[in-house]
């Protein structure tokens, strides 16, 4: 099994005495000052990695709306301009030059028409999914968490239709158990089937605990250290043959260190 954590909960230094894989998330990274990627606090970067021995993935530019996220890096991959896809295919080529295990990227927001907005998603997705072939990296689109109704791709159904329809060997699925709890209203039943759904698809897993309800914080989706709250990490047991990262995507290295032992108990 392959623990990582997200480099929001700590610094490189700090995650390597704990897990063996970092999930570079990049909108919080500093790495852009007005929109241009920084070289030299990349290259910072790089060779902090190049000095221990941690797999890799990265976590691409996504839609936010909250103070606390650049607004500057905000992509919507329903509605997609020159400057977004710069910054999509800048995290593709960072995933190829760390030969990161798969870039995770979020389905689009919904823009007035559903359908619409889903077409337009997956026509962005199928140019990514050609420049991640051409880089040789894996993309993973996550499931968003239903409580928001403005996102695309809760249910496994839309999810699996989007990366059906973009038809690359390129793209599978990010299971994000965290919004998977809250699609289903924290219903483990549920959360079982939605796995069973996504056997077969997932190249990479997201593990954060919350309710499995809407609140006024985040809808819901506050990205606890599992055993905080409802989510029956067994599930993952549904995602046969998995031999990729269980990445802990949570926001402080006590959540790094409670969120391994706890799945590490309930997995033995």
């Amino acid at each position: 099994m392959i623990i990582g954590a997200s480099s929001f909960a700590g610094t490189i230094e700090e995650i390597k005495n704990e897990v063996q894989s970092i999930e570079l998330y990049i909108p919080k990274l500093g790495l852009y000052k007005n929109m241009q990627l920084q070289e030299d606090m990349l290259g910072s970067i790089m060779d902090a990695i190049s000095t221990c021995d941690l797999l890799t993935s990265v976590h691409a530019p996504y839609f936010a709306d909250v103070p606390t996220y650049p607004k500057e890096l905000v992509v919507d991959t329903a509605s997609m301009g020159r400057t977004h896809f710069r910054l999509m295919e800048e995290s593709i080529e960072l995933a190829n030059r760390l030969d990161s295990k798969v870039v995770v990227i979020h389905p689009g927001r919904i823009n007035g028409n559903p359908a619409s907005s889903f077409s337009k998603m997956v026509d962005n997705l199928k140019k990514l999914a050609s420049t991640a072939h051409d880089c040789g990296v894996m993309l993973g689109l996550e499931n968003k968490e239903g409580t928001d109704p403005g996102n695309l791709c809760c249910m496994t159904d839309e999810l699996l239709n989007a990366v059906m329809a973009v038809d690359s060997p390129s793209l599978g699925v990010t299971f994000d158990i965290g919004h998977a709890n809250l699609t289903c209203g924290g219903i483990s039943e549920k959360v079982r089937d939605f796995a069973k759904d996504l056997d077969g698809h997932v190249v990479h897993m997201h593990l954060h605990d919350n309710n499995g309800k809407w609140t006024d914080e985040y809808a819901g989706d506050v990205h606890m250290a599992p055993g905080s709250g409802t989510v029956d990490f067994t599930v993952i047991d549904e995602i046969s043959g998995y031999r990729g990262i269980y990445n802990l995507e949570v926001f402080s290295m006590d959540d790094v260190v409670a969120g391994k032992n706890v799945i590490i108990r309930r997995l033995q």
